[in-house]
């Protein structure tokens, strides 16, 4: 299905189309949520409200940019409300509930699918994952769009809706915030 016949078809109603737009994006969504929200049943709630508000918006869709950019965009939108509704009760709780006292792990970590993600062992993608939440909020996405989801500059850029200087901007401050936060980190 091109991606004329999917945005019709969800424009018309179309069952199919729905079914076919989760099956394509689901992982992405999902992924992209997870590296945002750092966490499973987070990521799963934000990826289904992105479906539904996809559903409910697809006739304003104006298709100025690719639908992924547009999918990308609304994931995370909703993944830092989440996180904002979070921080104003208690700023970065997400991360407690996947470390608990001296950064051991509190629970079991989830299994997820993530290509950009390749790491033998789950305490070695919660550090990651812990460092990568201690980003600031642009630096998280981008680095999360770029490294995780495997999007270009450019792409970033339009999810973001900033310039491809300004991701890089952003990308070489998070890889420095990133390389003094593994540095603090104990191994």
């Amino acid at each position: 299905m091109t991606e004329f016949e999917l945005i019709q078809g969800l424009r018309n109603g179309d069952e199919s189309a729905f079914r076919y737009l989760v099956d394509t994006y689901k992982d992405r969504v999902f992924n992209t949520a997870m590296g945002i929200v750092q966490n499973a049943e987070d990521a799963e709630d934000v990826a289904q409200e992105v479906f539904i508000q996809v559903f409910r918006s697809i006739q304003q869709f104006k298709a100025e940019s690719k639908l992924s950019t547009w999918i990308y965009r609304i994931t995370t939108t909703r993944a830092l409300d989440l996180l904002r509704s979070r921080k104003s009760k208690k700023r970065f709780g997400f991360i407690q509930r996947l470390l608990g006292e001296n950064n051991e792990p509190a629970q079991e970590i989830p299994d997820f699918n993530h290509p950009g993600v390749q790491l033998d062992r789950k305490e070695k993608a919660a550090r990651l994952f812990k460092i990568i939440g201690q980003l600031p909020e642009n630096q998280k996405i981008a680095f999360t769009l770029h490294k995780l989801e495997d999007l270009s500059y450019q792409e970033v850029s339009e999810v973001m809706q900033t310039t491809v200087a300004a991701v890089e901007s952003l990308m070489h401050r998070a890889k420095q915030n990133l390389r003094k936060l593994l540095e603090k980190e104990p191994d």
